[in-house]
């Protein structure tokens, strides 16, 4: 039936031991029939060897000097007549005892004549055999039986003990063969261990520095290189999880503290229009965001950055909540473009303008302006600067000079910045030489 399914052993070593048992069971079934095949043939030549041997035994007490055929009596007459019978031109002279059926046998092997041997089974198996008796008279044909059960019994012994031998062979093969393939399997074992134990993202640990068969091996290589990419593609999900959460949040913030506002004091009619436009910009803001972000996720870098404004964009950035009064931004030129959208620019300032703000005293001062290479906008605040030996570690994600220094902050602002930066062909760089506070270089093409 189509939907019934065969059982079939659930692990791999059982699997192998079946197709070990069944190739070498039918190997098994034609060596034991060869060797039984083999076996018959010499029981039959060793039973024509003994009939032949009393037949001219028999041969030497026939007379066949004269014209008449004559039997000679002899000391043991009695062991040669067993199963013997003398023909003298196809005359019977002599038989054994109690012949009954077999004498036609031995009729038929006489009309022939020759040296000719068959078997048939007359109450027993037999095998009888004809031999013309030599001499120049008339001619006489000596024919002996010999009884086949002894050696057919041996034949069968044989046999059965080809067949348990071969029961035990089957049995080992298969006993061996889970033996050796389950030692094969071994080191896959432990690489699978290993492989539970090892966390996807913090282990560094990999299957091809641990000594295997080149097969392994080179499983483990393939094993690596996956697990590299799931590394990679988990980082990229948790970097990129955090970019939004880091960037959503001051939107988000402006949303809730426009509306406790609007919650907590009675408003205008005006007002409450001004309140709606706020969380509608923070609102366009945040899908922008999200659209950036995501943009640049898909595609591994930004394809249309476009051009924007400097001013404009900057301008846009210092009504942020955290902006202080004492923010100035100077643009050297009525019209200074950048090559990269304003979406994009935002983005590239925001989080250098945000620690700006955060670490200030009580200066922070934005100035953008044309460069030989492009555009530069250059975010200077007062504050306590960076620390010299951080300085190298200040674009790594998730690292902060003092996470217990009370600001907010998860140190994802700078390398996003820098990473977005890039992807438009700009840079954002770190001026370690300028004192007091600090100095963050936005390199952009010229739009």
């Amino acid at each position: 039936m189509n939907g019934v399914r065969r059982p079939a052993p659930r692990t791999l070593r059982g699997r192998l031991s079946l197709v070990a048992l069944l190739t070498a069971a039918p190997l098994m079934l034609v060596l034991t029939v060869a060797f039984d095949s083999v076996a018959q043939r010499r029981l039959q030549h060793q039973a024509d060897d003994e009939l032949r041997t009393r037949a001219a035994a028999v041969a030497t007490t026939v007379d066949t000097r004269g014209t008449t055929v004559r039997v000679l009596e002899s000391a043991n007459d009695a062991l040669l007549d067993a199963d013997v019978w003398i023909y003298a031109d196809r005359q019977l002279l002599e038989q054994p005892p109690a012949a009954g059926r077999s004498t036609r046998v031995a009729d038929a092997l006489a009309r022939y004549g020759g040296h000719r041997c068959v078997t048939a089974t007359v109450r027993r198996p037999l095998r009888l055999c004809s031999q013309p008796v030599p001499g120049s008279g008339s001619r006489a044909t000596v024919v002996t039986a010999l009884d086949l059960s002894a050696y057919r019994g041996s034949a069968d012994t044989l046999l059965m003990g080809s067949l348990a031998l071969d029961a035990v062979m089957l049995a080992c093969t298969y006993a061996l063969t889970r033996l050796a393939v389950g030692r094969a399997l071994r080191p896959v074992r432990t690489m699978t261990d290993q492989a539970t134990q090892w966390s996807a993202v913090a282990s560094g640990e990999r299957f091809g520095s641990i000594r295997h068969p080149a097969e392994l091996a080179l499983l483990g290589g393939s094993l690596d290189a996956l697990l590299d990419r799931i590394r990679s593609l988990l980082r990229y999900e948790r970097r990129l999880t955090g970019e939004l959460s880091h960037e959503l949040r001051t939107p988000l913030s402006r949303i809730i503290a426009e509306l406790d506002w609007w919650q907590a004091h009675p408003r205008t009619a005006d007002q409450t229009r001004a309140t709606h436009q706020v969380i509608a910009d923070a609102a366009e803001s945040m899908r922008s965001i999200c659209d950036t972000l995501l943009d640049d996720a898909r595609a591994g870098g930004l394809a249309a950055p476009g051009t924007a404004e400097v001013l404009p964009v900057l301008r846009t950035l210092a009504q942020v909540p955290y902006a202080p009064g004492h923010l100035t931004i100077t643009v050297d030129g009525p019209h200074l473009v950048a090559g990269v959208g304003p979406v994009l620019l935002e983005r590239i300032v925001s989080p250098l303008l945000a620690n700006a703000c955060r670490y200030a005293v009580t200066t922070v001062a934005v100035r953008a302006h044309q460069a030989s290479d492009g555009v530069r906008v250059d975010i200077v605040d007062d504050g306590p600067g960076v620390p010299p030996p951080f300085a190298g570690q200040l674009f790594e994600p998730g690292r902060r000079a003092d996470p217990g220094d009370g600001h907010g902050g998860a140190g994802l602002g700078l390398p996003l910045a820098r990473r977005l930066a890039r992807s438009a062909g700009g840079e954002v760089t770190y001026d370690s030489e300028h004192a007091p506070g600090a100095r963050f270089v936005v390199s952009l093409p010229a739009g």
